[in-house]
């Protein structure tokens, strides 16, 4: 796997070559061929054990958990750019499987974030939901929803202009910590109760 997250990273789910990845690996085209069927199947086995390599919203520290939900939000929105310099592969990866590929990729990357959940965003919004600083009026499978899609572009945006380089057209990169306490207070609005 680390291998073909690798190719996948660098090259994309177009230009990775499942022969590439054989040769660095010192197997047959077909050996990989007979565990993971085709190249969509292997990428989306690398997709799925980079994501989870990705922290967990409770994988917080615990004195950022004590002061709450929406301080857990905080943290990990202003960690972003941290998180993809410690393992710009896994962030990589998961930027493809999530943009970067068919319909086909897509639907089994959608099925398997549903399914899974790798996370734990329901188990958070659960949490939140017990200390009552998430609105129970709200189903918890919309926050949940809302949560994991909100929070993946608004990361996707503090990091990578290319794809969604309207989102902040009127802030400078200086503006980073006022853009995540901005988005926190946006989602607290919404979801958070009065």
């Amino acid at each position: 796997m680390a291998a073909a997250i690798r190719a996948f990273a660098e090259h994309g789910y177009e230009g990775a070559r499942v022969e590439a990845i054989a040769a660095e690996l010192g197997i047959a085209k077909g050996s990989v061929f007979a565990h993971f069927d085709t190249k969509a199947g292997l990428f989306l086995a690398a997709y799925k054990a980079a994501v989870r390599q990705r922290p967990r919203w409770g994988d917080a520290p615990g004195d950022v958990r004590a002061d709450g939900f929406f301080a857990t939000v905080r943290y990990w929105l202003g960690r972003t750019g941290h998180l993809v310099r410690e393992d710009w592969t896994v962030y990589r990866v998961t930027l493809i499987g999530n943009h970067g590929t068919d319909l086909a990729i897509k639907r089994e990357v959608v099925r398997f974030l549903a399914d899974e959940d790798p996370y734990g965003t329901a188990a958070f919004v659960a949490w939140g939901i017990e200390r009552c600083e998430v609105r129970d009026d709200l189903s918890p499978d919309l926050v949940t929803g809302v949560l994991d899609w909100l929070a993946e572009r608004f990361q996707d945006a503090q990091v990578t202009d290319e794809l969604d380089p309207g989102l902040f057209r009127r802030a400078s990169a200086t503006d980073q910590a006022r853009r995540v306490d901005e988005f926190v207070e946006l989602l607290r609005s919404a979801t958070g109760r009065r």
